[in-house]
């Protein structure tokens, strides 16, 4: 039987697709510098490099694909079931990347050993000992009797191992310290890690094996490595939080099993992370008398609605162009509402420094809090408080419009649940039905809105 080729390497131009036999800073075909990346090209006359012209794949039509019952299971972690759609599916790859020290490792080796008394696991670590891992698993009172842990930055060792032991769950701690044996780049190179994960990905598709694996991020909070990373897997996890806070966020910005922008809570513990149920009540500071520049809106982070608290501060400014700082809400949106503010509502803060957070360290990415940050500015200027059961939500157009917002009812049952009795909303978000023990005032009009609330 003759010996198939081995497999070489080559360096692909990422501008121009050119190969070249060895790296260069330049291409030489199209100039470009730093593009020549490392990657696998098969031998000549092997099987993957050879184009069959006659071959035809099936087709059928979509209504005849039976439909797939994706069956799930726990983690042991409410919020983390929640992130991933309700619970991890089988043969799925995750990848989840935050800052270093946020908790990345703690949170896997705590699921890990949640699952490990039905499903057997395998936790490879790149970084870290056996004997460290060990010591944050007893620091952390996790049974240690079926948790298999393994030290190893080969990815051909990691799957010869994965295919003896057979686990159901595979944690890879982390992607960049993998590297595999026909590359020559070092480890985190964008040849390595593309291709190590598109290992690990065959294996869980072939296996039916669900992988968790580590990302490093970049100063600015992205993963690092190649953006084909995040497009290779089925859900991309990123753990947020300040350092100085006990409370961390998980939030899912792709998954192909569940809803994005899905948000989960933890708290930072002396036995590890620990599920929030109830984050509404955290990132809420209920003042014991009305403040002025305080407000509460509900937002929407995937399917939870989730009640924080908006705060402004204005103050005359002594500077010739006065500050415009926003914390938890986007910059320019801030500049807009306060150009709105001033030609609908007849506010004008051009000798103003305006102030806006969001208290919780949570980022409110949709414009329902539009409203809210109007709202809070006017209260900080006139230095009138606003009931402290109010809550408030709508985006602000730039004609002065109230527009809608998705998901009204759910907001306000949320709302109601945790004691709100009055409700300003765009009007196309008024309820069919009136909720109980909640007065809903509906405005069209930013100037509506201003005048809505009931003074304290």
């Amino acid at each position: 039987m003759k010996k198939a080729a081995p497999e070489r390497s080559a360096y692909v131009c990422q501008e121009c697709g050119a190969r070249s036999p060895k790296w260069a800073g330049q291409c030489p075909e199209c100039g470009a510098w730093n593009s020549l990346v490392e990657t696998r090209a098969p031998a000549p006359g092997s099987a993957r490099g050879r184009h069959y012209a006659g071959a035809t794949a099936e087709v059928c039509r979509l209504g005849d694909v039976p439909p797939l019952h994706t069956l799930r299971q726990s983690t042991g972690l409410d919020e983390l079931d929640r992130v991933l759609g309700g619970g991890l599916v089988a043969g799925s790859v995750v990848l989840i990347g935050g800052d270093p020290g946020i908790g990345k490792s703690t949170l896997l080796i705590q699921a890990l050993a949640q699952m490990a008394a039905e499903t057997p696991g395998l936790y490879v670590t790149g970084e870290e000992s056996l004997q460290q891992v060990a010591l944050r698993a007893r620091r952390l009172g996790l049974s240690a009797d079926n948790l298999q842990l393994m030290s190893e930055t080969s990815i051909e060792r990691i799957i010869a191992t994965a295919e003896q032991l057979k686990p159901a769950l595979l944690v890879v701690d982390s992607i960049q310290t993998l590297h595999s044996d026909q590359l020559q780049s070092a480890p985190g190179s964008v040849g390595q890690v593309r291709e190590t994960a598109a290992m690990l990905v065959r294996l869980a598709k072939q296996r039916g094996i669900s992988v968790f694996i580590v990302g490093h991020v970049t100063k600015e909070g992205a993963l690092a490595g190649p953006r084909v990373l995040e497009h290779m897997v089925d859900t991309v996890l990123y753990f947020e939080g300040d350092s100085g806070s006990r409370y961390r966020l998980v939030r899912a910005v792709k998954n192909r099993f569940g809803a994005a922008n899905e948000l989960g809570v933890f708290a930072m513990t002396d036995q590890g992370l620990k599920p929030v149920s109830n984050p509404s009540a955290i990132f809420l500071s209920r003042h014991e008398q009305p403040v002025a520049g305080s407000v509460i809106m509900v937002t929407r982070e995937g399917t939870r609605p989730l009640l924080v608290e908006v705060q402004a501060l204005v103050a005359d400014s002594p500077l010739g162009n006065p500050r415009r700082v926003a914390v938890g809400v986007e910059q320019n949106r801030l500049s807009l509402l306060l150009a709105v503010l001033h030609r609908h509502g007849g506010v004008a803060m051009f000798d103003q420094d305006v102030f806006l957070n969001v208290v919780g360290g949570v980022r409110v990415a949709e414009t329902a809090a539009d409203l809210a940050a109007l709202l809070a500015i006017r209260s900080s200027f006139r230095d009138r408080p606003l009931p402290t059961d109010l809550v408030v939500f709508g985006e602000v157009g730039l004609a002065g419009e109230i527009r809608p917002v998705h998901g009204g009812p759910e907001r306000l049952r949320e709302a109601a649940k945790h004691g709100f009795r009055r409700a300003i909303v765009p009007h196309a978000n008024l309820p069919p039905r009136p909720i109980p023990n909640m007065e809903i005032i509906a405005v069209r009009q930013l100037g509506e809105a201003l005048d809505a609330w009931h003074e304290p």
